[in-house]
């Protein structure tokens, strides 16, 4: 089994019981939000609804993180409103019509969804990411993200889980799907049955860092701020596999995870089980060949495989990206030069790109 998240961090873990004692309190004025696994509620301490059970909770610095994981704002304690009364409210409003989009299998103009927040397009839009740190479009995908993995668990089949999780159609869902769990869906509700794998979390200056890995090499890289998190998101892609106890080769290759994630400007030396399609290997590979300290924008690196009129297929292909830091698509930035989107955090990959260029800098 893979070892309990608490005894892995105990400063994460004494927060997270502090919080969990104030949530009993029912204190107001506690500094956080919680959400709720079993409803995809994200609530305010202080909520009047019936306390949930300890294992079903998440706990958020903030409503960003929260809006993030996919969880939807509480219709009762209405943790948006902190932000102001007037603009709580009304995006509190747009987040439920986004919902209903989604639970509905329509698809959401987001012109409709700002006319009738009587806003214009591009206010709602700058309202909306300041505070949830979201687009619309973005807060969409995150619900569905958030109903799709049950759903791939308890339906008969890939398409059903599709339409449940408020998919319109088979083609958005089969693009979307391997960047959300990491394998083709097919795969994803066999739950990684017939695999065999070892799993252990360990704590980086990075953050909390999940590993997995099979008998042909490390096929799960995650980073995050909360190892329970990491270790649900783990399970719900390899509900089924088989997990192994570590041994000294694997324990070899967490030292060198950690290693990796403190110095990436190291060469990857530990052996990959990448998995993907061939267009996805063939964006992972080049970006392996990303010299350190170097950045691309989507473009430039769709031009580099011989696909210049693919830059969104691309970006797709970098978002599936699961294995954190080896297959360097922090490297890919927009072509502004700002920071474009990241898996594991906008925060980190500022950390990592500063570190290589320093890095290179000092060669």
């Amino acid at each position: 089994m893979p070892p309990n998240p608490a005894s892995v961090d105990a400063p994460v873990s004494v927060l997270d019981n502090l919080r969990w004692q104030q949530l009993e309190s029912r204190l107001p004025g506690a500094s956080f939000v919680y959400g709720v696994t079993t409803t995809g509620v994200v609530c305010s301490p202080g909520c009047p609804s019936r306390l949930p059970r300890r294992e079903n909770v998440r706990f958020y610095e903030d409503i960003r993180g929260a809006l993030q994981a996919g969880f939807r704002p509480c219709k009762r304690c209405r943790p948006l409103d902190k932000v102001g009364t007037d603009l709580g409210e009304l995006l509190a409003r747009v987040c439920r019509n986004l919902e209903g989009y989604v639970v509905s299998g329509a698809d959401a103009a987001i012109a409709d969804v700002a006319s009738d927040a009587d806003m214009a397009e591009a206010t709602l839009l700058r309202h909306f990411r300041s505070v949830t740190g979201l687009t619309p479009t973005e807060y969409l995908a995150a619900i569905r993200q958030c109903r799709l993995y049950p759903a791939l668990a308890k339906q008969g089949s890939v398409l059903q889980a599709a339409t449940e999780a408020g998919y319109g159609s088979a083609s958005h869902f089969y693009q979307d799907a391997p960047r959300l769990t990491g394998m083709p869906p097919a795969k994803h509700r066999k739950g990684g049955k017939g695999e065999q794998l070892t799993f252990a979390l360990a704590s980086t200056e990075l953050g909390e860092l999940a590993v997995a890995a099979s008998s042909q090499g490390v096929c799960w890289i995650a980073l995050g701020e909360d190892p329970g998190v990491l270790l649900d998101e783990f399970q719900d892609h390899f509900r089924h596999a088989t997990l192994l106890p570590p041994n000294d080769a694997f324990n070899q290759q967490i030292a060198a995870v950690c290693q990796l994630v403190q110095h990436p400007e190291q060469p990857v030396t530990l052996p990959l089980d990448i998995r993907g399609t061939v267009f996805q290997r063939q964006v992972w590979q080049a970006l392996q060949a990303i010299p350190v300290g170097m950045t691309l924008d989507y473009q430039q690196l769709a031009e580099r495989i011989g696909r210049p009129t693919a830059a969104r297929a691309v970006a797709r292909a970098c978002a599936s990206n699961v294995l954190a830091v080896a297959v360097p698509c922090h490297r890919i930035i927009r072509r502004d030069g700002g920071l474009s989107g990241y898996r594991w955090g906008v925060e980190r990959k500022a950390w990592l790109l500063a570190r290589e260029k320093a890095a290179s800098e000092g060669n």
